[in-house]
């Protein structure tokens, strides 16, 4: 199956003698990024010439990782040798004359040639590749980091493979939530850009031993964050989709390129709220934000925090002010920033606790469910760790 990324709403028709008649047109990176996450049978994705190259060649660098017999092609309405040199170092396979039908469907037939041949040497089992569950909310202090952690210790101690990636690159708490002592960070990631592996995820990862999650922190001077390209942070996500269950993304409160980019790659977006009127309003902004790019709807779960407080709002309010259902309320409780104090998950430390019982059900119903249909038992998943063995 081939895709056409072009804005040009007559571009299908245009090159449909090249591309086929079943060919799907999109007009955005998020749609495209969207079938290629959902769709595996797409081995042949088309630029049209009015596509930023720069976008095109992020979108390049992205899947050559993963989707190695996915095959690239461009179109520009001029060929520039610079430009050329850039499309083909990010992994574009050919840049064609945009008016030449005849070298389109040349290139179009040798990179279905060369995917086929690919296409045995990728690695089984790739429909079967991890989650990536991002955790965001548009406003800070709203307990996403908490939510994030727990939620993911609370996947890690079942047994399913878990990593857990602090994007807030400048601000980041995950480790220090977690008593962690990171010797690496995402910026570590940046001298393995475009050939980063199982060994280079490795490297990243610190373990956090009472739950069997893995972490990948965030650096700990704020300025690195500036360092770190967006293709970094697409590409460290789509490699540990390859070794983990699930990975579990936690963001700064703002739809930065590095945020985009993770909502791009992600399965389902948790959106937090909690009962105060800017919250409830940057969440509203932030669906809208999402509408706007694209991202579909039934990919997102809306979570309300600390939803019994008695301050004058109530959750009908925030459903009727976002016109979407709450999947999961976290009842309010100062045992919360006490098991942060003390740098322990309240999943593992009070199991029986509301809010314990809530995060369960985030996870178990929300997540597992949503994508197994059932509660997911770690022996029915692939074999092996990223780390050797299977966790159990």
């Amino acid at each position: 199956m081939n895709i056409l990324w072009d804005i040009d709403p007559a571009a299908r028709e245009r090159y449909q003698m090249a591309l086929g008649a079943d060919a799907q047109q999109l007009t955005s990176v998020a749609l495209v990024g969207r079938a290629l996450q959902d769709n595996h049978d797409i081995s042949q994705v088309v630029i049209g010439p009015d596509v930023d190259l720069a976008q095109a060649c992020t979108l390049a660098e992205s899947v050559r990782v993963d989707r190695p017999s996915l095959g690239v092609i461009l179109l520009r309405h001029r060929l520039d040798v610079t430009a050329m040199a850039q499309a083909l170092r990010s992994g574009i396979r050919e840049v064609v004359a945009a008016d030449d039908q005849t070298a389109l469907a040349d290139a179009v037939r040798r990179s279905r040639d060369l995917s086929a041949k690919l296409a045995g040497h990728v690695t089984s089992g790739q429909a079967n590749e991890g989650k990536v569950i991002t955790v965001f909310s548009a406003k800070g202090g709203v307990g996403k980091t908490t939510l994030s952690t727990n939620l993911a210790t609370h996947l890690a101690s079942s047994g399913l493979r878990t990593l857990l990636i602090d994007l807030d690159l400048a601000f980041g708490d995950v480790a220090i939530s977690l008593q962690l002592l990171p010797t690496s960070s995402v910026h570590d990631a940046v001298v393995m850009s475009g050939h980063l592996d199982e060994q280079g995820l490795k490297s990243l990862v610190t373990h956090h031993g009472a739950s069997g999650l893995d972490v990948v922190a965030a650096p700990p001077d704020p300025s690195d964050a500036d360092r770190i390209p967006v293709n970094v942070v697409t590409e460290l996500i789509r490699v540990a989709r390859g070794y983990y269950d699930y990975i579990i993304v936690d963001t700064p409160p703002s739809f930065t390129e590095g945020v985009l980019a993770a909502c791009d790659v992600s399965n389902l977006l948790v959106l937090i709220a909690t009962l105060d009127i800017p919250a409830v309003k940057n969440l509203r902004i932030a669906l809208d934000t999402l509408d706007m790019l694209g991202n579909p709807r039934d990919s997102r779960v809306i979570v309300l925090n600390r939803a019994d407080a008695k301050v004058g709002l109530r959750a009908e309010d925030v459903v009727s002010a976002i016109k979407q259902p709450i999947a999961v309320s976290i009842p309010n409780s100062t045992n919360v920033p006490a098991s942060i104090n003390r740098g322990v998950a309240i999943v593992l430390d009070e199991p029986k606790h509301p809010v314990s019982v809530a995060i369960r059900e985030l996870g178990d119903v929300q997540i597992r469910q949503r994508f197994n249909g059932h509660i997911d038992q770690p022996e029915t998943r692939r074999g092996r760790a990223l780390f050797g063995g299977s966790r159990r």
